[in-house]
């Protein structure tokens, strides 16, 4: 999710006189502290983390017992270090520009940004002289979440050698994607090709004599990008705030037509981060950092207390300049002193049917508008769906949708609208480890003694328009209600229920929050939804209990009743992220998490953000750090992905990325025998007079694509898809 005009989080330490860990664990009461004390002697304890929340969690879970389907059978692979990049002949300012798994398994290129995914394409070149029309049928660039729907095989089974690859685009690097930068004659094509080069590729890949590749003529590929024509259902369609100006988009510009869009239609989907699925076989991409392709060609946009416009700007991040890209400069769609509306077009969660190429994506807005990271399903056994999100800002919040209608397994017609009615809401955390979801409705009371519908942010005509704004401006409905603000909200994923385990049980990657603890500002987003995004500097808390949170933990709740229509849940630390050796932070004790490896320190990561649980129980986390091994990180080293087992907490590193990329997204064939890991932004923020300044991957890994006979051609660093496969055929992470 991270990129060189993606907003960071600072990396230096931010002293502060706020409650430490110990203290935090002080304000778990009484009966949950003994619970944990009368069921586990002193020596688990300090096996399981000693007297950390993460620590206490463990030590409860150790005596569940593993219930993984297979066992994690590979070793961990060592640290990509500076120093074992040096150690092999390379630079001490960089870790190896290469992709590394576990003796016995074997990575190769399935696909790569500006491969050709469809009928017209055209091969990637390498000096990315490709026009945005070339574009719109490669692969987009800087995969994120992504998704394997199988064919039908032998039997109607699902097979393992076909089907369609959904992988999200989040964004992109101008001075890679440009001949001549960024600078050098910003114009309308530029924009286009960037705006190409977003979205979501669908793309249809086979294995063939043991090859994996891309079916290059498949009917089933597709790009969805900024300027695909989206539906909009739900609660909130057809409100006057979606009603944005309607333009004739073409590729020599943006036309206003004079007239105003209907509020049930949108064009394009940006920045799409993580993913999910339904249970009826559709894809959902998450917009993410939207905010930032918006800019004024006026120089300001309306003050906080000047106008509903202005507040919402506030509230999302939305500014004079953005990330940079500056699409506002050339395409007024993107201007909002021309068009205030169309932001509020961008935040939802956006389903695509795979499966049917001439299916418009619809933007579900009954499940709230913001920065969307992750929607993880769980079915219950009365068939209750809910969905599990995250919104990636310091300082946000976690949610849950519930479908008002029940899942039919046998009827995939009578699913279509499942996400177009429910309850939305958002998760309290309390310090005696139970929890509430508090739901977002007109009725509900917020923390001022008001029901929402009485809220100045939220009146509306009837019940039915206060929803609708709700929805638009969910963040601020959170505020009002006193959600527990967490350290950046990221990917969700659900424990599977195998081998007699039967919890609903979910967990959330908190990548990190340097504000945490941090003195000055406000310490909550402000209940009248005032705040700035991102701007808040909390206190820690049972959740989130450690200031300046350099490296990031997961958290995870239980469903009370096991059941998803539950509004209150039990919830704990499953890990603190972490470096064992803490060489260049202090105090140790704040820095080197509870990561349980053998030996210790072996499997060491921070910055967790991607999490995926695969058939067999096994929970993948991938993480999105500087990735070039300094700082902070000089002992962790590269970005990677590691295994773990939810029930005993043990961690092996299986995947190191190349330098400065993040490792982000990861799906797997129904046989678990072929694993798809997402490398994005490899060579991150190198410029268009030395592109491959910190990175020439994948062309620096491989000379030919997994299909043995696409050359990968130099020139330009490339985010993309590799495909991993166990030497001996069998399941991987055995």
């Amino acid at each position: 999710m991270k990129g060189s005009k993606h907003p960071r989080n600072e990396q230096t330490l931010n002293p502060s006189g706020n409650a430490s860990i110990h203290d935090v664990i002080d304000q778990v009461d009484a009966s949950r502290r003994l619970f944990v004390k009368s069921s586990v002697g002193g020596a688990a304890l300090a096996a399981a983390g000693g007297l950390t929340l993460g620590g206490l969690v463990q030590t409860v879970q150790a005596n569940t017992g593993s219930t993984l389907s297979l066992p994690i059978g590979f070793s961990s692979v060592p640290a990509s270090t500076r120093a074992l990049n040096v150690s092999l002949g390379g630079s001490a300012t960089a870790v190896l520009d290469k992709v590394v798994v576990p003796t016995g398994y074997t990575a190769q290129l399935l696909v790569a940004w500006g491969d050709a995914i469809m009928p017209g394409g055209t091969p990637f070149v390498g000096d990315a002289s490709e026009s945005a029309s070339q574009q719109e049928r490669q692969y987009g660039a800087h995969t994120d979440g992504m998704h394997f729907f199988p064919f039908a095989g032998l039997g109607g089974l699902p097979s393992s050698e076909r089907g369609i690859l959904c992988a999200n685009n989040e964004y992109t690097h101008e001075d890679i994607l440009y001949s001549n930068g960024m600078t050098a004659g910003y114009n309308i094509a530029k924009t286009r090709k960037s705006q190409a080069a977003h979205g979501v590729s669908v793309l249809e890949i086979r294995r063939s004599n043991g090859k994996w590749q891309v079916v290059k003529n498949s009917p089933f590929g597709r790009r969805i990008t900024a300027n695909t024509l989206c539906k909009v259902s739900g609660p909130a369609a057809g409100h006057a705030l979606l009603k944005s100006r309607k333009f004739s988009i073409s590729p020599a510009g943006s036309v206003d037509t004079g007239t105003l869009n209907d509020g049930y239609t949108a064009y394009g989907t940006i920045n799409n981060c993580a993913n999910g699925v339904t249970p009826w076989g559709t894809y959902l991409t998450c917009e993410e950092n939207w905010n930032g392709y918006f800019g004024s060609s006026t120089g300001s946009i309306p003050a906080v207390s000047a106008s509903e416009d202005g507040k919402n700007y506030n509230r999302y991040g939305v500014s004079v300049g953005g990330f940079g890209y500056r699409w506002h400069e050339t395409d007024p769609r993107f201007d909002v002193s021309v068009n205030p509306l169309e932001p509020n077009l961008q935040g939802w969660v956006v389903e695509i049917d795979p499966m049917n190429p001439s299916a418009a994506p619809i933007k579900r807005t009954a499940l709230g508008r913001f920065k969307h990271e992750s929607a993880q399903y769980v079915v219950d056994a009365q068939n209750n769906v809910a969905f599990y999100m995250g919104d990636d800002e310091r300082s946000e919040y976690i949610y849950k949708f519930v479908c008002e209608g029940k899942f039919n397994p046998t009827n995939r017609a009578a699913n279509r609208n499942l996400l177009d009615s429910g309850v939305l809401y958002v998760a309290r955390f309390d310090a005696n480890l139970s929890g509430q979801w508090i739901a977002l409705l007109p009725g509900t009371v917020g923390v001022d003694g008001k029901a929402l519908r009485d809220n100045p942010n939220f009146m509306g005509a009837n019940d039915a328009e206060v929803l609708a704004k709700i929805l638009i401006k969910t963040r601020m409905a959170a505020d009002a209600v006193g959600a527990t603000m967490m350290d950046r909200p990221e990917w969700t994923g659900a424990r599977p229920r195998i081998k007699g385990y039967q919890e609903i049980e979910v967990y959330c990657t908190l990548t990190n929050n340097s504000n945490r603890g941090r003195s000055g500002g406000v310490k909550a987003n402000n209940p009248d939804g005032s705040t700035a995004g991102g701007s808040a500097r909390p206190l820690v808390d049972a959740a989130n209990p450690r200031a300046n949170n350099v490296y990031g933990h997961i958290i995870r709740w239980r469903e009370s009743g096991r059941t998803v229509t539950a509004t209150s849940f039990a919830w704990d630390l499953f890990v603190q992220a972490g470096d064992s050796a803490t060489t260049t932070l202090t105090p140790k004790s704040q820095y080197e998490g509870n990561i349980v490896d053998s030996p210790n320190g072996s499997a060491d990561y921070g910055a967790p953000d991607g999490l995926w649980f695969d058939p067999f129980g096994r929970l993948w986390v991938q993480t999105d750090q500087q990735g070039d091994g300094g700082g902070n990180w000089v002992n962790i080293g590269a970005n990677s992905m590691v295994c773990a087992d939810p029930a005993t907490g043990e961690t092996r590193r299986f995947l190191t990325g190349p330098n400065h990329c993040e490792v982000t997204g990861v799906t797997m064939s129904p046989d678990g025998k072929t694993l798809f890991v997402g490398v994005q932004h490899p060579g991150e923020d190198s410029t268009f007079s030395n592109p491959t300044q910190y990175s020439n991957w994948p062309q620096g890994q491989w000379s030919f694509a997994s299909d043995g006979v696409t050359p990968l051609p130099a020139g330009r660093p490339r985010s993309g898809v590799v495909v991993i496969t166990k030497d001996d055929g069998g399941v991987i992470g055995t």
